[in-house]
């Protein structure tokens, strides 16, 4: 179950298929890929100096380097640190001497805000992925094909450092058994793949878009890079008539503009197979308009770092067919466990809840991480028991669908009562002029705290605080409501899209 393996598979039975392209560039096919990233490998082991076990970072925009450079590490048996090209160089800091990297591959602007950080770090190498040595790496003298025959698949692939909303980021290392079984179950749980198909790359290949490169390549199948590096409505939709058979990993922010956008330009949408959303909450009602406006074509699937892609998973099928029938319920939902999981939820003293009953989310499988790099204490914690505790607050229907109500730690706890922001949050999505909200609690000397929102309006839109509360009055408990509203043009998020509620915190306004 080692990665490179399973791509010299590839190589072996889809040569002469196209592999990766850029932009409107020609494509590589398999066997000129293997060459490159056989090449690539003999440079990072043989001019760099590095050993099986090292890790070596990749600070790159979405670019044909990027998965280059991937497969040829893994070839070479090193581990990859992916990092977003968003993140501020003391960020990218941090991670560099935490993971221990002995180089870091940079894309041009990149490389030039890093030198600080680099000369600062003994011994680390950090290489112009746009460099004239990283286009000799690419035609110079090639590692042997046989090379990933001795690695171990239980070996680390991939240090994934989380987002670090709460605090430092934490290293969750992840193996090439970790990745194969992920890719198994999305072949059976999100949807088949084969050499026909083709993998558009608009969300960071730092995150879950590159993780979503390992079942596309081990089926042979396309890998698309558009030209600009990330997300465009206008370019994802030519790339559509472009090419056939084109799914994408997106987060929900970036399907409600694609939604926008096919509503004013009515675009081909004949070479869209699945758009896959993940990441962030993906409310029931920006469903059905994605489902109404693209068919059945829209999936969601559950996961985290820790487990990565791999713990609920809602096809294209199962959701077009929830919105035919009014199934508030499974759209409410984040879908049931993923194949090789077991999704349970427990109290707070490890006992297993019925169905209907709120605790944490646990997983175990063979998807679950290894453990949090160099952090023993936080691994013990997480990984209790063995099983993933998730810190994600939710429950298990009678039907076995998992509902997620909100990560544990911003639970809002008002007079003795548990209210979960995403309950509030789903309200205040129905109206028609909030294009996000995202609710916090706020101290209050006679409940504790009490629920506050902060929303952002269609720019247009004279919505007032008034017409959410009577939303609010009319889908949900008259105590889970927001006391006060806040109008923001944008809501703070990290490099990944994801809300930043501890700066919100900062934002609450004084009583």
């Amino acid at each position: 179950m080692h990665l490179g393996r399973l791509f010299q598979r590839s190589v072996h039975m889809y040569g002469s298929r196209p592999a990766l392209v850029s932009g409107d560039s020609e494509s590589t096919d398999y066997a000129g890929l293997d060459r490159q990233i056989r090449a690539m490998a003999h440079w990072m082991r043989h001019d760099l100096g590095l050993e099986p076990g090292d890790r070596l970072m990749l600070a790159m925009k979405n670019c044909s380097e990027y998965a280059q450079a991937m497969l040829a590490a893994w070839h070479a048996g090193l581990c990859v640190v992916p990092v977003n090209s968003k993140l501020h160089p003391n960020e990218i800091d941090f991670i560099l001497r935490d993971s221990g990297s002995r180089a870091c591959l940079a894309s041009p602007d990149m490389h030039q805000s890093l030198r600080a950080v680099a000369n600062a770090i003994e011994g680390l190498q950090l290489v112009d992925a746009g460099s004239s040595a990283c286009t000799w790496a690419i035609r110079g003298p090639s590692m042997s094909s046989d090379e990933p025959l001795r690695q171990d698949g239980a070996t680390p692939a991939w240090l994934f450092y989380t987002s670090g909303t709460t605090g430092r980021p934490k290293g969750v290392v992840l193996t090439h058994a970790n990745l194969v079984n992920m890719a198994l179950n999305f072949y059976v749980d999100v949807q088949p793949v084969c050499e026909t198909d083709a993998l558009l790359h608009i969300a960071p290949m730092s995150h879950g878009s590159g993780l979503y490169s390992v079942p596309y390549f081990i089926k042979g199948a396309l890998q698309i890079i558009p030209a600009s590096g990330g997300f465009d409505e206008t370019e994802v939709f030519a790339a559509l008539k472009h090419h056939r058979n084109v799914s994408f990993f997106a987060a929900p922010t970036m399907v409600q503009r694609l939604v926008r956008h096919a509503a004013s330009h009515r675009p081909d949408l004949g070479g869209l197979k699945c758009m896959i959303a993940a990441g962030a909450p993906f409310y029931v009602d920006d469903i059905k308009s994605a489902v109404r406006a693209f068919g059945p074509r829209v999936a969601q699937i559950y996961g985290q770092g820790e487990t990565p892609m791999s713990i609920t998973a809602q096809t294209a099928w199962q959701l077009a067919r929830a919105v035919e029938q009014g199934d508030d319920a499974f759209l409410g939902s984040v879908g049931h466990a993923q194949t090789s999981i077991d999704v349970s939820i427990e109290d707070g003293k490890g006992n297993r809840l019925p169905a209907g009953e709120l605790g944490e989310v646990m997983v175990q499988g063979p998807t679950v991480m290894q453990a949090y790099w160099n952090n023993p204490e936080a691994s013990a914690g997480t990984l209790a028991g063995n099983r993933l505790h998730t810190g994600d607050i939710g429950l298990l229907d009678e039907r076995g669908l998992l509902h997620l109500k909100d990560r544990s730690k911003d639970v809002i706890i008002s007079g003795g009562s548990n209210i979960y922001p995403r309950e509030v949050e789903e309200a205040l999505m129905q109206h028609p002029d909030v294009v996000e909200a995202s609710v916090i609690g706020m101290p209050d000397p006679e409940w504790g705290e009490s629920v506050l929102a902060f929303v952002v309006r269609h720019p247009e839109s004279a919505l007032t605080a008034d017409e959410l509360d009577v939303l609010c009055l009319a889908s949900i408990a008259r105590f889970k409501r927001p006391k006060r509203y806040v109008f923001l043009d944008e809501l703070p998020k990290n490099a990944t899209g994801k809300v930043l509620k501890r700066q919100l915190q900062n934002l609450i306004p004084p009583s």
